[in-house]
């Protein structure tokens, strides 16, 4: 299966741009076009607790698993990314909690906190992950077309782009037949599996080929958490 970037790029081959050795030629309606013609769709996939599951669910879970595993007649890839998770914005919310409360013992239980957190965070890396599959499908080259066929297609542009648009949309449908199987395949398990956009496909490739920039997850939202008397 095609990888989203080429091989050549880990080889470290000369000062070239990183971006002439991504085979990722345009995103369109949340989907990858590779350089090749095949496509790619991206899953977001939610992750459980498996350990405090009992021991039924535990063994229901693997059971629907591996059922979705066996009913897979395309490959799949499964990837996980690991990011330091910046604590700093939770502290912040924190304090501007701790300086709007009245009782002085809540006060001190907020500061023992936040210092248990900087300890924490200090002598280990909080790590956030989040779990991605990435759904193929490759069109078959047509090896059909002689000579009089492609100077057809010079001299009629507008039928070439049409033809390309309706092989699109035919291939696209191909794909989300695949990405419905995944997505009610795992549903048994008890994960959510969503599917990225482009706007979301296009932040995931630009933070996974800019490691340098994007070092760190951060905890969003702090103001619609709430602190429980």
């Amino acid at each position: 299966m095609e990888l989203l970037h080429s091989k050549k790029l880990s080889a470290g081959e000369g000062k070239a741009s990183t971006q002439k050795y991504v085979d990722v030629e345009e995103i369109k309606d949340g989907i990858i076009i590779l350089k090749n013609g095949a496509l790619r769709a991206i899953l977001a996939v939610s992750s459980i607790n498996f350990d405090l599951k009992a021991t039924e669910e535990q063994d229901a879970i693997i059971g629907q698993y591996q059922n979705f595993l066996n009913s897979l007649d395309f490959p799949i890839q499964i990837i996980i990314n690991s990011r330091k998770l910046n604590i700093n914005p939770y502290l912040d919310f924190l304090k501007i909690k701790e300086s709007q409360i009245d009782n002085e013992l809540l006060r001190l239980q907020i500061a023992e906190y936040m210092n248990f957190i900087k300890n924490l965070t200090e002598v280990s890396n909080i790590m956030s992950k989040n779990f991605y599959i990435v759904v193929p499908f490759s069109p078959v080259e047509s090896t059909k077309g002689g000579f009089f066929q492609k100077i057809g297609s010079i001299f009629n542009p507008r039928h070439t782009v049409l033809a390309k648009r309706e092989a699109f949309e035919t291939y696209k449908n191909q794909l989300w037949q695949r990405v419905d199987h995944i997505t009610a395949g795992l549903s048994g398990t008890g994960v959510r599996v969503v599917l990225l956009n482009t706007e979301e496909v296009i932040e995931l490739l630009y933070n996974s080929y800019n490691p340098a920039i994007y070092t760190r997850a951060s905890v969003h939202n702090t103001s619609k958490l709430e602190l429980k008397r």
